[in-house]
């Protein structure tokens, strides 16, 4: 069993900088409009060729009501009916790319994210899976990872109902946070009772795991009213959480022009807020995956960080990391091999070029040696918390040491601060460096030099 966390205030104030969050490396900073639609074919046809196992993400973008907080891609709209051209040109693009797959690539995992996915009527909903079944090779058998994120402002019995019998055994719920005053300050109203109901559904109609959304640092949290927040949603027993460090990015996402940042929280109560819901969620028998992620020890997370099978992608940490991750819809990202690639992020654009029959690809990037390289270690880093050097070597042809003989004397000094243990056999990340990790995982990336790290939230 992994060792817990421990908490070091001197560590973290040290190494808690501004850095990237791995979802992928290299991040997708690095993408690029030279990468376009003739290289997803290219990489399409590779899956088909290759007969890999698919995970599809399909971005629906719109909201009812806008959150002050939120950095998503979204489209802010009381108008329901707008979400019809949309879906004609999302069934347009899942023709399109479905048609350069093989029906036999199996779909193993499926999440609809947004936006709000239940901003779609239950016709629209039920149409959209319809689409997907034609067209892809989606398991009827209730094995594979189908998710969907709810807002349960947005949702009702029928809704989990329907969500059920479309195929769906997983729930993403947003909460952020319960106090009013800071549902008030971000422009989330939404009680603990919508909520309760919600995973009641799902626990009643045996959807197979519910994850929370918590998030830390909102205007007018405190410590003490966040670990409130923490005890409640304990009591509702997800079987993960996510409880996310609030990135405060005014100049980079409009909506959070709206919030007072005078009512932030200080830095110290930020840590305040995440050492206590660490201690709260320990005690409640809930592990910790990292970035942000705890899990119940059953959890198929916390399974796969014992055996070293975890894997990381856009979606977060996931079992799944083997399959090609074909991205749908508006700004949705999709890793094919060796192949990132993103859809336009502008609405518009994203519908025009669908009905001129072509697909909307409009960045990415095609890894190159070194970044294929420092892509397995970064994910070992990440998810496994230890390193191997010798299977490195072996996959990659390489002398570990010598190739990254430029890093050793960080290694060696984030080792001496106790962050790590290093040796010429592995690295281990150690309990004082969970926190901490996407530090240690910084030190491998090429690219972070050339970038500004403001466009980063910071480690925690």
């Amino acid at each position: 069993m992994l060792d817990a966390i421990r908490w070091d205030s001197d560590l973290i104030h040290r190494y808690d900088i501004a850095g990237p969050r791995y979802t992928s490396y290299p991040t997708a900073v690095q993408f690029n409009s030279q990468v376009g639609t003739f290289d997803l074919l290219h990489a399409l046809r590779d899956s088909r060729k290759a007969l890999r196992p698919l995970s599809l993400y399909v971005h629906i973008p719109f909201c009812a009501n806008i959150c002050y907080y939120c950095a998503c891609n979204k489209v802010i709209t009381k108008d329901r009916g707008r979400a019809l051209p949309y879906l004609q040109r999302l069934e347009q693009e899942i023709q399109l790319v479905a048609c350069h797959l093989n029906p036999a690539q199996k779909v193993e995992q499926l999440h609809l994210g947004g936006g709000t996915p239940t901003f779609l009527s239950h016709d629209e909903l039920r149409q959209l899976m319809t689409c997907l079944r034609q067209h892809f090779n989606l398991l009827d058998d209730d094995s594979g990872d189908y998710g969907i994120e709810i807002d349960p402002r947005e949702a009702d019995w029928s809704t989990m109902g329907l969500l059920r019998e479309l195929g769906f055994n997983r729930v993403s719920v947003g909460l952020q946070d319960l106090d009013p005053d800071v549902q008030r300050a971000v422009n989330r109203l939404q009680s603990l009772e919508e909520t309760r109901a919600i995973i009641e559904a799902a626990r009643t109609l045996q959807f197979r795991s519910i994850n929370i959304d918590l998030i830390y640092g909102l205007p007018k949290q405190t410590p003490d009213n966040f670990a409130r927040t923490v005890d409640e949603v304990i009591n509702l027993q997800p079987d993960r959480l996510s409880v996310f460090n609030y990135a405060h990015l005014p100049e980079r996402f409009m909506p959070q022009r709206r919030i007072n940042s005078a009512d932030l929280p200080a830095p110290a109560d930020k840590l305040e807020m995440l050492h206590r819901t660490i201690e709260q969620l320990t005690a409640a028998g809930y592990r910790y995956i990292g970035m942000d992620h705890f899990a119940l020890p059953d959890d198929e997370l916390a399974i796969a960080q014992e055996e070293l099978t975890l894997q990381r992608n856009f979606q977060g940490y996931t079992t799944h990391g083997h399959c090609d991750l074909i991205g749908l819809g508006v700004s949705a990202i999709s890793q094919i091999g060796d192949l990132y690639c993103q859809n336009n992020s502008d609405l518009n654009q994203y519908q025009n070029t669908l009905a001129s029959a072509q697909l909307a690809t409009s960045r990415g990037l095609l890894c190159n040696a070194d970044d294929r390289l420092r892509r397995e270690v970064i994910q070992q880093i990440i998810c496994n918390l230890t390193l191997e050097f010798a299977s490195i070597e072996r996959q990659f042809n390489i002398d570990f040491g010598g190739y990254f003989a430029a890093l050793w004397p960080r290694l060696t000094e984030m080792a001496a601060d106790g962050l790590i243990e290093l040796d010429h056999e592995r690295l281990t990340v150690l309990p004082a460096g969970r926190l901490l990790v996407r530090s240690v995982c910084m030190v491998f990336d090429a690219y972070l030099e050339q970038q500004n790290r403001q466009r980063f939230s910071r480690v925690i």
